[in-house]
């Protein structure tokens, strides 16, 4: 039977015959050798663009009237007591570069200033906050405020 196979056999011609070692190139490396058989993206950043996809955003949440008062009468006590360099906690929306929405980002520093021209508030690590931007501001200088709001 084996002699029948290697009768019929198209490849019986060189099948023994010793494996071919090029005399004009090197040897191919394992790492470039193994590097043919790894995957092939065929669409270029349609991972990304995947990935990019399923992000989630926040939505901007639209703060009250009564929220809006509570805010201003915190940054009216920020003003008033800016040089004790106080830490506070401000809770911002951050608006996303590359789709809708955003995120709602902490901060955890003391305010340099309070600009009104920019209505922005100015944080001694640098960050700069648009004050429209503001969630909450949370800190133990809001203790007698917090303490009078129900």
């Amino acid at each position: 039977m084996n002699n029948d196979k290697k009768a019929t056999d198209p490849y019986k011609d060189i099948i023994d015959l010793p494996r071919h070692i090029s005399k004009t190139r090197g040897k191919m490396s394992l790492r470039d050798r193994s590097a043919q058989f790894s995957p092939f993206a065929a669409v270029t950043g349609h991972d990304h663009a995947i990935k990019e996809t399923s992000r989630l955003t926040d939505k901007r949440i639209e703060l009250d009237e009564n929220a809006k008062n509570f805010l201003n009468e915190k940054l009216r006590i920020i003003q008033e007591t800016i040089d004790d360099c106080q830490e506070i906690e401000v809770v911002y929306f951050h608006e996303d570069d590359k789709k809708s929405g955003g995120k709602y980002l902490p901060v955890i520093a003391s305010v340099k200033k309070i600009d009104l021209y920019d209505s922005s508030l100015i944080m001694m690590n640098g960050e700069i906050i648009p004050i429209e931007d503001i969630l909450e501001i949370n800190g133990p200088i809001f203790q007698v405020l917090e303490d009078f709001n129900p």
